[in-house]
């Protein structure tokens, strides 16, 4: 995923690479990274804990291909729609995939965040959808893209579970419950909105324009997975500019190598259940082309 697209008669052009590992010994990465011409996207499934129902005989590996898949025949079918409409399409379209064998309104159904960068000739779309960033760095600037109310819902839930004192319930105990709140906040108003089976899910995604050319011209971008967003917002390992600079000089590997080795030896900075997560990084550079290609 490495060799440079150009459209005829759009510039600049853009470059892309990226890197993807599944989390320290796990042989499944629910995490997927794709390209489709000028649409670049990072998917990171939900892990289901262990012992919890899904009311699915499929996992969040299958959930991110699948959709994966529809969104790039989306794509080539309506090209200039919009990436929420597309987006909603290919929600849609994984509901069928489902064959109708699955409870698609179980509150455990198969889920994924998503983050999309499509080039457009003088501009680019972005669509960020749950917890997994996009970086921007345009106009000799670097901004990030989020879309924080999974976090803020869980740093709710995180004072509920807090709230239930320590003698009434094992440590289990409150994790199921943890996540069986969790899982009532999913899609729905004052919770948080993610990839499943409602399409509507994806007019809840943040989204935006950013031009190619001018004095505000991105000239980098970052698509990750939280599992490697983590090296900014919970290790403190760089900020979001030495992040892009680290990815643009060593590589997508890099910033994932520097996440293992922080969830070795960073381990009580994590936020999150697991001690290490699966975690993609794609990199986005523009620039002129040369002129005869």
């Amino acid at each position: 995923m490495a060799e440079p697209v150009r459209a005829v008669g759009r510039a600049p052009l853009m470059r892309v690479r990226s890197a993807s590992a599944p989390a320290p010994g796990r042989d499944v990465n629910e995490d997927l990274v794709f390209r489709f011409g000028a649409l670049v996207g990072v998917l990171d499934g939900a892990t289901v804990p262990e012992g919890f129902d899904t009311g699915c005989v499929h996992g969040p590996e299958w959930y991110v291909r699948h959709l994966a898949a529809r969104i790039g025949l989306a794509e080539a079918v309506r090209p200039t729609a919009s990436l929420m409409s597309n987006l909603a399409a290919a929600i849609l379209a994984v509901r069928a995939d489902h064959g109708g064998v699955c409870d698609l309104d179980h509150p455990g159904t198969p889920s994924s965040t998503v983050c999309l960068l499509r080039e457009g000739g003088d501009q680019v779309d972005y669509l960020v959808l749950c917890d997994s960033p996009l970086v921007l760095d345009a106009g000799g600037r670097v901004s990030v893209v989020s879309d924080d109310r999974l976090d803020a819902a869980m740093a709710e839930l995180r004072r509920t579970v807090a709230a239930v004192p320590a003698g009434t319930a094992d440590r289990t105990t409150r994790f199921r419950q943890a996540v069986g709140i969790q899982r009532e906040r999913m899609n729905r108003t004052h919770g948080y909105w993610v990839a499943a089976s409602d399409p509507d899910a994806a007019y809840h995604a943040v989204t935006g324009t950013v031009p190619l050319r001018g004095p505000g011209a991105l000239r980098r971008a970052v698509l990750l997975s939280d599992g490697a967003s983590a090296a900014v917002e919970q290790f403190d390992l760089m900020d979001w500019s030495g992040l892009v600079d680290l990815v643009s000089a060593e590589g997508p590997d890099a910033l994932i190598g520097r996440v293992r080795a922080a969830e070795r030896d960073l381990s009580d900075r994590l936020r999150r259940h697991k001690r290490a997560d699966d975690a993609s990084v794609v990199l986005c550079e523009f620039g002129p082309g040369d002129s005869g290609a």
